[in-house]
């Protein structure tokens, strides 16, 4: 019993050393363009950037734990609102606005990487509010999911496309409105919807 478990033990041991002798840290950055928009609103694609810092623990080869922080301007564009003037009862106005919000998001990737550099990624990400122009909102913060693609090439250099959906409804839809146009006509669960274009770079750390 005795050496069965002395056993076990050099095992235990040896795999550890195994697994720190694999794992190695490398900080980078990130940044690109940031095209985003709020779901059921009907409005256009809101261009504008992302820019942050990462830390990617290679955990094996093949696999990689990255966790972010980033800022992200998202929105919306050309979106109509109805409103009824104060000074004339009834009379109907519309506007149109390009809703601007920006976040500061804490997410956690999980890298695949295959063949020569190409890489899956996917994971949870925070959204913080750090400021908007929204009229109502439903919620400050925001959960999110994210997913993409990228290509690291042996400099360290990597191109990402990104797709990140929101979770929660973070938009009164009740005072964006139009009735009189079915192109704007608005549905009750708003999210965010962000789709990412760029650059990283991860440095050596010895």
């Amino acid at each position: 019993m005795y050496k069965k478990k002395l056993a076990i033990a050099a095992f235990l041991f040896f795999a550890v050393v195994n697994i720190q002798a694999q794992v190695t840290f490398k900080p980078g950055l990130r940044a690109g363009l940031s095209l985003s928009t709020i779901s059921e609103m009907h409005a256009d694609y809101r261009p504008d950037f992302y820019v942050g810092g990462f830390g990617e623990i290679n955990l094996s080869k093949r696999y990689a734990l990255q966790p972010e922080i980033n800022y992200i301007r998202q929105g919306s564009n050309n979106v109509a609102r109805n409103y009824l003037e104060l000074d004339t009862p009834q009379t109907e106005r519309v506007i149109y606005q390009d809703l601007q919000v920006s976040y500061l998001s804490i997410a956690v990737i999980n890298k695949f990487t295959f063949g020569q550099g190409f890489q899956v990624q996917f994971g949870p990400a925070l959204d913080v509010l750090l400021n908007d122009n929204l009229a109502f909102r439903k919620t400050y913060n925001d959960l999110a999911f994210v997913m993409g693609l990228g290509y690291r090439m042996p400099s360290g250099l990597a191109f990402e496309f990104r797709f990140k959906k929101g979770l929660l409804d973070v938009l009164d839809s009740d005072y964006y409105y139009n009735n009189s146009n079915s192109h704007y006509l608005f549905g009750d669960y708003n999210t965010n919807v962000n789709f990412q274009i760029g650059v990283s770079y991860s440095f050596d750390v010895k």
